[in-house]
């Protein structure tokens, strides 16, 4: 796949969008490219908690990489990769004391909302848990 077409990915997250999850929390989330579009910048907010990333696709590996940090001072690093009609972007983390596997999946994927799943792996990435699934609908 040419490295343009490769970069363009995350096209689908593109724009302004408003989440929903669980019973009744709900969000907003801005995506945009910056830097000469080589980066996609996310800034997420929700009832009192605010994050942002910034995702790049690299030459070096061929992988998507993206930084998470919130208003927690949680720091978060993934890499992953477009495949199947999903983004999957992942990474080994501690809970509780405990190393873990994390990853996040954009599916579902349609011009005006998808799907998106964080969760989390005990045993080495064999079984996963949904932690938290968000529901993406596109500002209109």
């Amino acid at each position: 796949m040419a490295e343009q077409s490769v970069n363009h990915e995350f096209n689908f997250w593109l724009g302004e969008w408003d989440l929903t999850w669980g019973e009744t929390d709900h969000g907003t989330n801005r995506i945009e490219r910056i830097m000469d579009g080589m980066v996609v910048q996310e800034n997420f907010a929700s009832e009192g908690y605010l994050g942002i990333s910034v995702s790049v696709f690299s030459k070096e590996d061929n992988r998507w990489h993206q930084t998470w940090v919130d208003s927690s001072g949680a720091y978060l690093d993934f890499t992953g990769e477009f495949a199947d009609g999903k983004m999957i972007l992942s990474r080994n983390g501690i809970v509780e004391g405990k190393p873990v596997k994390q990853r996040m999946i954009w599916y579902d994927i349609t011009p005006n909302k998808f799907l998106w799943n964080w969760e989390r792996s005990n045993d080495e990435g064999i079984t996963w848990h949904v932690v938290w699934k968000i529901n993406y609908q596109r500002k209109m």
